[in-house]
């Protein structure tokens, strides 16, 4: 069972990511605020749940959160100043678009670049411990998902419809094949049949 909040004297937003390991697209990230009392018996780690359940998630989410937002980093912004950085700026972005101001945060994760003025707490697989996280996670999946099946349709020989830009052998070797897209990250090294990140 996931807990509601990790304290409870602030206004408390959870946050996470999507898509660090794919060679194409962007890091998504979410910020959700959820009331004190929310409860789901099926909201946990995205990772977890098959799709379906994911996306009717997603709709209760956004229509019981107190405020929630999705934002992005794209694939060029990522090879400029590496994954992990991208990955903070895309928290810090949502983080901004809330339309409620947080007084917490609690990060999916073991490393975060501090947000101005809002003291926070990372959590070792949060998303599976606290309800909000749960939800950032739910909803950067989603969006990140949409976003790559809306692509794909330009470049359909990337299976980008199945895999949404992470590693599997038909994405890497039509990579080594024919080589890459707008969309791909060129900072990250595909070789065969062994993938390094750098």
């Amino acid at each position: 069972m996931l807990a509601a909040r990790y304290q409870h004297e602030f206004i408390e937003a959870g946050c996470d990511e999507a898509g660090r390991g794919c060679l194409a697209g962007p890091v998504f990230a979410a910020a959700v605020i959820l009331p004190p009392d929310f409860d789901h018996h099926l909201l946990n780690d995205s990772k977890q749940l098959p799709e379906e359940v994911r996306y009717s998630l997603r709709t209760e989410i956004e229509q019981k959160a107190i405020a929630y937002a999705v934002a992005s980093v794209d694939n060029l912004e990522i090879d400029e100043i590496n994954i992990l950085n991208a990955s903070f700026l895309a928290m810090h972005r949502a983080i901004e678009k809330l339309t409620l101001a947080p007084q917490f945060l609690i990060i999916d994760g073991n490393r975060f670049k501090k947000y101005p003025n809002i003291p926070h707490e990372c959590i070792i697989q949060g998303d599976g411990k606290y309800f909000s996280i749960a939800a950032a996670s739910i909803l950067a999946k989603t969006y990140r998902d949409d976003y790559m099946l809306q692509i794909a349709t330009e470049h359909p020989e990337y299976d980008w419809h199945s895999n949404k830009g992470y590693p599997t052998i038909k994405h890497r070797e039509t990579i080594l094949k024919i080589g890459y897209t707008p969309y791909h990250r060129l900072t990250f090294r595909v070789s065969d049949p062994q993938l390094s990140i750098f």
